[in-house]
């Protein structure tokens, strides 16, 4: 065709509104060269992608061990760019063999997203669909050592009549690459590289991904530099003087009352040692998150307080390999039909609760005496009954938080029992119920989606939500909307969690990301990515120093909040989520339980670098028990950590000090009393 007869069929097409038969001759004519000879087929198209693909992969695979984990990372980008510009090409035939024969191997990581960018077609559907429209928004981000991207542009170079300018091309418009000289990154020197080729399975980097993020900082502009971390107070909240005061006299009372044993402390000394807080540089202020007046309930908390911190069992993580003896009472929920969706203990040890599929919530007394209830006359009114049921929500229950209390002390003291419970549900809304008279006082709605989570400050008063609309909210018992919102993630917020000093808040969303937020100003301070899963729980140290996220792949990550980086990965249990996480009074021992029935012990001190190596155990909620050395007992059928992974094999890293197997009843939740004794639930599933 002449150049004439071609402009004349171009604005013929055009008139007609043409539009994808216009497109297509166009893009017909682009592929000939100037004498008209046209380019080879597989120059153009899906097959040009095809083709550079695999040839990229081939040299990958054939690399040195040294450079290949790395070099691995690079894959899965250039995968979902290759195949969103295919289809953005108009080439639906190709796009579909292209995806089909190359969506195996990122399954395992990718395998939600694979889902979603599956059903992707037609260029419309690239514009429309959620995931392609996150990573067509923004760079992705990898950091790689700067020999290793050398060899790799040399090599596309190289490859000119071979799809190498077509992966160059992907690099440079789609993906950020860092590069990190091996001597000046402890992440990326020899040693870690090598461990790193020997672990059976590869995990993302912290700063990988779609935010482009410098590693644990909010902040997404790629030339902010690296020190830009926001300034965090993690310190305590300071006490109130009258408080401070109040606490203090009734501790000299008691110690009065009843003086310390020989060779213990008295709790005047426990006081003015471990539990006193007061103003500092490394502390909130307490004006920047108001709190009600103190009253004699909160006088006696403390006190108790510091009487059981005094009294715990004390934890100092491992001693010579071998790891504490923790103890776990666990609960067993029988009868339920797969009709529990989430469990809370309350902190004073008296009650539990579980939200029900069937829109209800169901308390019980763990002692199994009866629960009374307050009468409108004020009469007390008791009954016979150990639970009760709270009715209310039109939708699934799928979060339920006590509000704070503690084991009462003497019977003479104000009660510091559990008084509210909060419920989010697929209702789209949060209920505030009384336990005195077992009603629902006061209905929260904002959410436009159905809330995920709901748990209560450490100081009561304010709680905050995640919802499946992509946010989380903080709220105050005393107003019926929302006192902050916090927007960022790309996904639902599937679990929230406080700051033990109130003035952070942190969100775990399955967008694989983890964000810290400061309460004063909704603003995000830390970003964490790593996760090779959806964050499916979420939970803060008491020393407010280090943060534990867990995702459904069972992998628990250590964060440090102030550099705001990966300090390890602990794996151990199998897959299906781990649905909670508790830590210890002295932030040296996290529990953990999930979906695989196990609740596992970990050692939160044990060095980073032995996380990377680990015993492979058979996967299963009636699966072996590791004693406190890490040692499987008889028939447990270990493999040595250089072996395979086979079928449902789980890894098990040395952290774990000990596992304590169910049967057959999942591990909704775990929780560290003050104590020291963990307390876990479940519900039996036959």
């Amino acid at each position: 065709m002449d150049a004439n007869t071609y402009f004349q069929v171009i604005e013929y097409l055009s008139k007609k509104g043409y539009s994808r038969t216009e497109a297509m001759l166009r893009m017909e004519s682009a592929n000939q060269e100037a004498s008209g000879t046209p380019t080879r087929a597989e120059d153009i198209g899906g097959a040009k992608y095809a083709r550079a693909f695999g040839l990229l992969k081939r040299w990958v695979e054939e690399n040195l061990d040294v450079y290949k984990a790395e070099l691995r990372r690079l894959l899965w980008p250039v995968f979902v760019y290759s195949f969103l510009n295919i289809v953005s090409d108009y080439y639906p035939k190709e796009s579909r063999l292209f995806f089909a024969d190359l969506k195996a191997s990122f399954q395992k990581e990718h395998g939600d997203e694979i889902r979603a960018l599956e059903p992707i077609n037609l260029p419309e559907h690239v514009l429309e669909n959620d995931v392609a429209k996150i990573y067509r928004g923004a760079k992705y981000r990898l950091t790689m050592s700067t020999v290793a991207f050398v060899n790799l542009i040399q090599f596309l170079e190289s490859k000119e009549r071979d799809g190498g300018p077509v992966i160059i091309a992907v690099i440079q418009s789609y993906l950020n690459i860092v590069t990190i000289d091996r001597n000046a990154d402890d992440q990326h020197n020899l040693t870690r590289m090598l461990g790193r080729a020997r672990e059976v399975e590869d995990f993302p980097g912290e700063d990988e991904g779609i935010p482009g993020h410098n590693p644990g900082s909010a902040n997404m502009d790629r030339n902010a530099g690296s020190n830009i971390l926001t300034r965090l107070k993690l310190g305590p909240l300071p006490m109130e003087d009258d408080l401070m005061g109040d606490v203090q006299a009734e501790l000299e009372e008691e110690d009065l009352r009843n003086p310390p044993l020989d060779g213990q402390s008295s709790l005047v000394q426990e006081f003015e040692q471990h539990i006193k807080r007061e103003e500092s540089e490394d502390a909130p202020n307490r004006h920047d998150v108001p709190l009600p007046p103190s009253l004699a309930r909160d006088v006696a908390m403390e006190v108790q307080k510091v009487k059981e911190n005094r009294d715990r069992f004390r934890i100092d993580g491992r001693t010579g390999g071998v790891g504490p003896a923790v103890s776990v009472t666990m609960f067993t929920f029988h009868n339920t039909f797969d009709g529990v969706n989430c469990l809370d203990f309350s902190q004073d040890n008296l009650l539990v609760a579980a939200g029900m599929q069937d829109s209800y919530i169901r308390v019980w007394s763990l002692d199994g005496k009866a629960l009374p209830s307050a009468s409108q006359s004020g009469a007390p009114s008791f009954q016979t009954s150990s639970s009760r049921r709270l009715i209310g929500h039109s939708g699934p229950v799928y979060a339920v938080s006590f509000s704070p209390s503690i084991a009462p002390s003497d019977s003479t003291a104000p009660s510091t029992a559990a008084k509210y419970l909060l419920s989010s549900s697929a209702d789209k809304s949060v209920r505030l119920w009384s336990l005195e008279t077992w009603t629902c006082l006061v209905i929260y709605k904002g959410h436009d989606h159905p809330v995920w989570d709901v748990t209560w400050g450490p100081f009561g008063h304010y709680f905050v939500t995640g919802s499946q609309d992509k946010t989380a909210r903080l709220w105050s018992t005393d107003q019926i909307t929302f006192l902050r919102m916090f927007v960022g993630h790309d996904m639902d917020v599937d679990t929230v969690c406080f700051h033990p000093n109130n003035a952070y808040i942190f969100t775990g969303s399955s967008d694989k990301m983890v964000r810290m937020w400061a309460i004063t100003n909704g603003y995000p301070v830390r970003m964490f990515t790593g996760h090779a899963g959806n964050v499916t729980s979420l939970v803060c140290s008491p020393n407010g120093k280090l943060l534990a996220s867990a995702d459904d792949s069972g992998t628990i990550i250590l964060w440090d909040l102030g550099p705001g980086r990966l300090l390890k990965r602990m794996r151990g249990h199998g897959k299906g989520g781990i649905w909670s996480l508790s830590w210890s009074v002295e932030s040296t021992v996290l529990v953990s339980g999930g979906a695989d029935g196990t609740v596992r012990v970990w050692d939160v001190v044990g060095s980073s670098d032995a996380s990377g190596q680990g015993k492979i155990v058979g996967e299963g909620g009636t699966g072996t028990k590791l004693d406190g050395s890490g040692q499987v007992q008889a028939g447990a059928g270990v493999v040595s950590g250089g072996g395979k992974k086979k079928g449902k094999d789980v890894v098990v890293t040395p952290d774990q000090i000990s596992a304590f197997p169910s049967k057959k009843s999942p591990v909704y939740k775990v929780r560290f009393t003050r104590q020291n004794l963990v307390v876990a639930g479940g519900a039996y599933l036959p």
